[in-house]
């Protein structure tokens, strides 16, 4: 299935190698809007590494996260190689959930530290980092999924629309930069990845 998503002449798959902490939008473009752009500024901004799959905005071609298999992805082999720790960035909507950042993955320290910084950053928002009351589909558990399969696991992160700038909220929004939400959540990435140990 990744293979022939990558195969598609629209689909850009970057890879940008710098520390071993990484950062990763795999459902990036016009997908989950906006992950991949705030997993390459916090990247940069922390001097991490970056890895993302970017579709055009009218293909929409949802593969599992457990389904993105670096078998059929040099550069997504070579990344997870690379990069010991990593946060995987992702979008969701969920009724009464819109105002919630939800850290999964299997790196539980790490959720932990990242959900202080952004919680300095995002005071508006829930930062919810108790796998407890995270739906287990949005959790980020299994073994298979890119977020696992680095030395230390990591942390997946599920964004909701207003935090990324695509709400009803930022509808009069024109920047060219991104929204304050968004750029405070950036800053707060980059803050978490820049102070853990690696």
């Amino acid at each position: 299935m990744l293979d022939r998503l990558l195969a598609h002449p629209e689909v850009e798959e970057v890879s940008e190698l710098r520390s071993t902490f990484g950062f990763m939008a795999f459902h990036g473009g016009g997908l989950e809007e906006q992950t991949d752009v705030i997993a390459r500024a916090a990247a940069e901004q922390s001097g991490s590494s970056y890895y993302g799959i970017h579709q055009p905005a009218d293909l929409k071609w949802h593969i599992p996260s457990h389904q993105i298999d670096p078998a059929h992805s040099p550069l997504l082999d070579t990344f997870l190689t690379h990069v010991h720790t990593v946060i995987t960035v992702h979008g969701y909507g969920r009724r009464g959930l819109f105002t919630t950042l939800l850290l999964g993955g299997r790196n539980r320290p790490l959720a932990r530290h990242v959900g202080q910084h952004l919680r300095n950053e995002l005071p508006a928002y829930e930062i919810e980092d108790d796998l407890a009351n995270i739906p287990s589909d949005l959790a980020g558990q299994h073994a298979d999924n890119p977020v696992n399969r680095v030395r230390n696991s990591g942390v997946q992160i599920e964004l909701p629309p207003r935090v990324r700038g695509s709400s009803p909220l930022w509808w009069d929004w024109e920047g060219p930069h991104l929204t304050p939400h968004t750029t405070a959540l950036v800053r707060g990435l980059s803050a978490a990845a820049q102070s853990w140990p690696i």
